[in-house]
Protein backbone atom coordinates (compact mmCIF):
# COMPACT_ATOMS: atom_id res chain seq x y z
CA UNK A 1 0.00 0.00 0.00
CA UNK A 2 2.80 2.39 0.93
CA UNK A 3 4.62 1.52 -2.28
CA UNK A 4 1.49 2.32 -4.28
CA UNK A 5 1.11 5.69 -2.51
CA UNK A 6 4.74 6.51 -3.30
CA UNK A 7 4.17 5.74 -6.98
CA UNK A 8 1.10 8.01 -7.01
CA UNK A 9 2.95 10.85 -5.26
CA UNK A 10 5.95 10.54 -7.61
CA UNK A 11 3.61 10.50 -10.61
CA UNK A 12 1.77 13.63 -9.43
CA UNK A 13 5.04 15.48 -8.78
CA UNK A 14 6.36 14.41 -12.19
CA UNK A 15 3.20 15.70 -13.86
CA UNK A 16 3.43 19.03 -12.04
CA UNK A 17 7.08 19.41 -13.06
CA UNK A 18 6.23 18.48 -16.65
CA UNK A 19 3.51 21.13 -16.89
CA UNK A 20 5.77 23.74 -15.26
CA UNK A 21 8.59 23.05 -17.73
CA UNK A 22 6.18 22.90 -20.66
CA UNK A 23 4.55 26.17 -19.56
CA UNK A 24 7.93 27.85 -19.20
CA UNK A 25 9.03 26.58 -22.63
CA UNK A 26 5.77 27.78 -24.23
CA UNK A 27 6.11 31.22 -22.62
CA UNK A 28 9.70 31.54 -23.82
CA UNK A 29 8.73 30.47 -27.32
CA UNK A 30 5.83 32.94 -27.29
CA UNK A 31 8.13 35.78 -26.21
CA UNK A 32 10.66 34.88 -28.91
CA UNK A 33 7.87 35.04 -31.49
CA UNK A 34 6.85 38.52 -30.25
CA UNK A 35 10.48 39.73 -30.48
CA UNK A 36 10.64 38.44 -34.07
CA UNK A 37 7.34 40.12 -34.94
CA UNK A 38 8.57 43.43 -33.47
CA UNK A 39 11.83 43.26 -35.43
CA UNK A 40 9.88 42.80 -38.64
CA UNK A 41 7.21 45.38 -37.68
CA UNK A 42 8.70 48.02 -35.32
CA UNK A 43 5.65 50.25 -35.87
CA UNK A 44 3.70 47.87 -33.63
CA UNK A 45 5.50 49.41 -30.66
CA UNK A 46 5.40 53.03 -31.74
CA UNK A 47 3.18 54.92 -34.17
CA UNK A 48 3.91 58.46 -35.47
CA UNK A 49 1.23 59.86 -33.13
CA UNK A 50 2.41 58.00 -30.02
CA UNK A 51 3.27 59.92 -26.84
CA UNK A 52 7.03 59.88 -26.20
CA UNK A 53 8.76 60.98 -23.01
CA UNK A 54 12.53 61.24 -22.69
CA UNK A 55 15.58 61.32 -24.94
CA UNK A 56 14.80 60.14 -28.49
CA UNK A 57 18.33 58.66 -28.70
CA UNK A 58 18.07 56.81 -25.38
CA UNK A 59 19.68 53.39 -25.12
CA UNK A 60 16.49 51.87 -23.70
CA UNK A 61 13.11 52.18 -25.36
CA UNK A 62 10.35 51.32 -22.89
CA UNK A 63 6.86 50.88 -24.30
CA UNK A 64 3.85 50.74 -22.00
CA UNK A 65 0.28 49.83 -22.92
CA UNK A 66 -1.91 51.33 -20.22
CA UNK A 67 -5.51 51.99 -19.23
CA UNK A 68 -6.22 55.26 -17.35
CA UNK A 69 -8.73 53.39 -15.13
CA UNK A 70 -6.28 50.59 -14.29
CA UNK A 71 -5.25 50.70 -10.62
CA UNK A 72 -1.98 48.84 -11.30
CA UNK A 73 -1.12 51.35 -14.05
CA UNK A 74 -1.55 54.16 -11.54
CA UNK A 75 0.62 52.33 -9.00
CA UNK A 76 3.40 51.68 -11.54
CA UNK A 77 3.35 55.18 -13.03
CA UNK A 78 5.55 56.84 -10.34
CA UNK A 79 7.79 53.77 -10.18
CA UNK A 80 8.54 53.95 -13.89
CA UNK A 81 9.13 57.70 -13.72
CA UNK A 82 11.52 57.12 -10.81
CA UNK A 83 13.58 54.66 -12.87
CA UNK A 84 13.67 57.20 -15.70
CA UNK A 85 14.81 60.01 -13.40
CA UNK A 86 17.59 57.85 -11.97
CA UNK A 87 18.73 57.06 -15.52
CA UNK A 88 18.10 60.46 -17.08
CA UNK A 89 18.68 60.52 -20.82
CA UNK A 90 19.04 56.74 -21.06
CA UNK A 91 15.37 55.71 -21.17
CA UNK A 92 12.66 56.78 -23.58
CA UNK A 93 9.07 55.95 -22.66
CA UNK A 94 6.38 55.46 -25.30
CA UNK A 95 2.83 55.40 -23.98
CA UNK A 96 0.18 53.40 -25.84
CA UNK A 97 -3.50 53.06 -25.00
CA UNK A 98 -5.25 49.84 -24.03
CA UNK A 99 -8.62 51.02 -22.64
CA UNK A 100 -9.97 47.64 -21.51
CA UNK A 101 -12.10 49.02 -18.66
CA UNK A 102 -15.64 50.18 -19.31
CA UNK A 103 -15.67 53.81 -20.45
CA UNK A 104 -11.87 54.15 -20.47
CA UNK A 105 -11.85 55.28 -24.11
CA UNK A 106 -13.61 58.45 -22.93
CA UNK A 107 -10.71 59.21 -20.59
CA UNK A 108 -8.19 58.45 -23.33
CA UNK A 109 -9.92 61.10 -25.46
CA UNK A 110 -9.56 63.55 -22.59
CA UNK A 111 -5.82 62.83 -22.48
CA UNK A 112 -5.41 63.26 -26.22
CA UNK A 113 -7.46 66.48 -26.22
CA UNK A 114 -5.38 67.81 -23.31
CA UNK A 115 -2.26 66.91 -25.28
CA UNK A 116 -3.36 69.37 -27.97
CA UNK A 117 -3.18 72.05 -25.29
CA UNK A 118 0.31 70.94 -24.27
CA UNK A 119 -1.05 69.53 -21.00
CA UNK A 120 -0.81 65.77 -21.44
CA UNK A 121 1.59 65.22 -18.52
CA UNK A 122 -0.39 67.39 -16.10
CA UNK A 123 -3.64 65.65 -17.05
CA UNK A 124 -2.18 62.16 -16.81
CA UNK A 125 -0.67 62.93 -13.39
CA UNK A 126 -4.02 64.18 -12.11
CA UNK A 127 -5.96 61.26 -13.61
CA UNK A 128 -3.69 58.72 -11.90
CA UNK A 129 -3.37 60.64 -8.64
CA UNK A 130 -7.16 61.06 -8.27
CA UNK A 131 -8.07 57.79 -9.98
CA UNK A 132 -9.93 56.28 -7.02
CA UNK A 133 -12.28 59.26 -6.92
CA UNK A 134 -13.48 58.97 -10.54
CA UNK A 135 -12.82 55.39 -11.69
CA UNK A 136 -15.70 53.01 -10.89
CA UNK A 137 -16.63 49.50 -12.06
CA UNK A 138 -19.54 50.97 -14.03
CA UNK A 139 -17.28 53.46 -15.83
CA UNK A 140 -15.78 56.90 -15.14
CA UNK A 141 -17.69 59.26 -12.87
CA UNK A 142 -17.75 62.15 -15.34
CA UNK A 143 -19.02 64.73 -12.82
CA UNK A 144 -16.03 64.14 -10.56
CA UNK A 145 -13.67 63.92 -13.53
CA UNK A 146 -14.74 67.22 -15.06
CA UNK A 147 -14.52 68.97 -11.73
CA UNK A 148 -10.94 67.76 -11.42
CA UNK A 149 -10.11 68.75 -15.00
CA UNK A 150 -11.40 72.28 -14.51
CA UNK A 151 -8.91 72.74 -11.69
CA UNK A 152 -5.67 72.14 -13.62
CA UNK A 153 -5.86 75.03 -16.09
CA UNK A 154 -7.33 73.34 -19.16
CA UNK A 155 -9.47 75.20 -21.68
CA UNK A 156 -12.59 73.08 -21.11
CA UNK A 157 -14.53 74.34 -24.16
CA UNK A 158 -11.61 73.50 -26.43
CA UNK A 159 -11.17 70.15 -24.68
CA UNK A 160 -14.81 69.19 -25.32
CA UNK A 161 -14.49 70.19 -28.97
CA UNK A 162 -11.23 68.28 -29.55
CA UNK A 163 -12.62 65.15 -27.89
CA UNK A 164 -15.14 64.86 -30.75
CA UNK A 165 -12.40 64.60 -33.39
CA UNK A 166 -12.76 61.22 -35.21
CA UNK A 167 -8.96 60.96 -35.30
CA UNK A 168 -9.01 60.06 -31.61
CA UNK A 169 -11.13 56.98 -32.34
CA UNK A 170 -8.55 55.95 -34.96
CA UNK A 171 -5.73 56.30 -32.42
CA UNK A 172 -7.57 54.12 -29.90
CA UNK A 173 -8.43 51.49 -32.52
CA UNK A 174 -4.85 51.33 -33.79
CA UNK A 175 -3.38 51.02 -30.29
CA UNK A 176 -5.81 48.23 -29.44
CA UNK A 177 -4.99 46.44 -32.69
CA UNK A 178 -1.24 46.68 -31.99
CA UNK A 179 -1.79 45.50 -28.41
CA UNK A 180 -3.61 42.42 -29.72
CA UNK A 181 -0.79 41.49 -32.12
CA UNK A 182 1.79 41.96 -29.35
CA UNK A 183 -0.20 39.88 -26.86
CA UNK A 184 -0.80 42.84 -24.55
CA UNK A 185 -4.09 41.55 -23.15
CA UNK A 186 -3.75 43.13 -19.70
CA UNK A 187 -2.54 46.45 -18.34
CA UNK A 188 0.05 47.59 -17.83
CA UNK A 189 2.00 45.63 -20.46
CA UNK A 190 5.66 46.52 -20.95
CA UNK A 191 8.19 46.03 -23.74
CA UNK A 192 11.87 46.89 -23.30
CA UNK A 193 13.79 47.30 -26.56
CA UNK A 194 11.17 45.09 -28.16
CA UNK A 195 11.33 42.40 -25.47
CA UNK A 196 8.08 41.71 -23.58
CA UNK A 197 8.15 41.56 -19.78
CA UNK A 198 7.79 37.80 -19.24
CA UNK A 199 6.78 37.76 -15.57
CA UNK A 200 4.92 40.83 -14.33
CA UNK A 201 6.30 42.70 -11.34
CA UNK A 202 8.25 45.85 -10.48
CA UNK A 203 11.51 44.05 -9.72
CA UNK A 204 11.19 42.04 -12.93
CA UNK A 205 10.58 45.20 -14.96
CA UNK A 206 13.52 46.96 -13.31
CA UNK A 207 15.77 43.98 -13.98
CA UNK A 208 14.79 43.87 -17.65
CA UNK A 209 15.38 47.62 -18.07
CA UNK A 210 18.77 47.53 -16.36
CA UNK A 211 19.83 44.51 -18.41
CA UNK A 212 19.45 46.72 -21.49
CA UNK A 213 21.27 49.77 -20.09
Amino acid sequence: MKSQQKIIIVSVISLILFFMIAGSFYKKQQNNEIVSVVKANPELLERPYSVNIGNKDAKVHLVEFFDPACYTCADFHPLVRDIMEKNEGNIRLTLRYAPFHKGSSYVVKILEAARRQGMFDETLEMIFEKQKSWATHSGPDTKVLWKLLSGIGLDIDRLLKDMKDPELDKIISQDLADAKVLGADKTPSYYVNGKPLQKFGYEQLKKLIYSEL
